[in-house]
């Protein structure tokens, strides 16, 4: 397979932090309030009133294109987009973002099913259309922007489950070059798990259906259980799997970057992979739970803080949904260079 490589992300945080103060003063009785799973993150970001998710993966393209020109942007052979809540319910916001940025891409890609593991889905999909002569170059976009739409409605706040989201946006750019070689990815889908993720309204009704009530996730103590038993188990198998593959014991990556649900999985996964926190970047207290965005942006800040350097080999994972998907890629960092 020709080499790709995953050669630059850049990142998004909508407005001024958002303290869990601002939750606390809404807290109503909630038979979940306690449960491990919704233990607050100190702050978090939240979408604008007005803000796209087009306005949010516009802002965190400008990274790439101070660093490598918009030229490279707007000649990107493949565009790959992942939103957590799109702009419109009949399509995603691949054709908006290629027109914001200037491109014409030759394929254009709404991923939906990725969810929380979406932009490792998104650089499978990148690495299999390069290599098999599609293009030169690939952008992956994701945009979580859930936590201030549906996450801060006046009667989903004042349950626990609001205070955990926080919105962003990432972009990376895949190129056909050794520069930081995606080493290789693993993707699985768990279809028996498919709808155990649900949108509760009460009264009950369709969510497009006009009436009464906000529509939130719909938790409980046994849906927990089960989400919490599947992450732990899946994340360390797909990571496991690409470790395998490229010979390199999960111990001895140099980053594990994951997505970041709450505190709970974090620390289970690096338990379970023998990695030290010290190597297990999250923004956690900072971001809350980024959804999609959270590996990008993770990857972002390890990168400008300095904590990865080239020839460092990065693990990516994270499970998505209520475990109906999970994924896992690794590559060799080069360097922004």
């Amino acid at each position: 397979m020709t080499e790709v490589s995953l050669t630059d992300v850049s990142t998004y945080l909508p407005g001024e932090p958002i303290s869990a103060d601002y939750y606390a003063q809404f807290a109503g009785s909630d038979e979940l309030r306690d449960n491990l799973m919704f233990r607050a993150p100190r702050f978090r970001h939240h979408v604008g009133p007005d803000e796209s998710a087009i306005d949010m993966v516009e802002h965190a393209a400008q990274g790439l294109i101070e660093r490598h020109g918009r030229d490279v942007i707007e000649h990107i052979d493949v565009l790959i987009t992942h939103t957590q809540m799109p702009d419109m319910p009949f399509y995603g916001a691949g054709g908006g973002i290629a027109h914001r940025l200037g491109m014409r891409p030759s394929w254009v890609l709404d991923l939906h099913n990725g969810g929380c593991a979406a932009f490792v889905l998104g650089l499978n999909v990148a690495r299999k259309l390069l290599s098999s002569g599609e293009g030169r170059t690939a952008l992956i976009a994701i945009a979580q922007n859930a936590a201030g739409q549906v996450f801060d409605q006046p009667g989903v706040r004042r349950m626990a489950q609001a205070a955990v989201p926080g919105d962003g946006a990432a972009v990376g750019l895949v190129t056909l070059s050794d520069q930081s070689p995606i080493l290789d990815v693993e993707c699985r889908t768990y279809g028996e798990y498919a709808g155990d993720m649900t949108l509760a309204i009460d009264p009950p009704r369709k969510w497009w259906q006009p009436g009464r009530g906000e529509g939130c996730i719909g938790f409980t103590e046994t849906k927990i259980t089960k989400v919490l038993a599947r992450g732990n188990r899946q994340v360390p198998e797909v990571a496991l799997a690409v470790c395998d593959r490229i010979g390199l014991a999960s111990r001895d990556v140099d980053l594990l970057v994951t997505n970041q649900p709450n505190r709970v999985f974090l620390r289970n996964w690096r338990e379970a992979l023998e990695i030290p926190p010290e190597r297990h970047r999250d923004t956690f207290d900072e971001c809350g739970n980024l959804f999609g965005a959270g590996i990008p942006i993770n990857l972002d800040r390890a990168i400008s803080d300095g904590q990865i350097n080239a020839g460092d080999v990065v693990l990516m994972a994270a499970f998505a949904h209520a475990g109906d998907f999970a994924g896992a890629a690794a590559m060799r960092w080069g360097g922004r260079g």
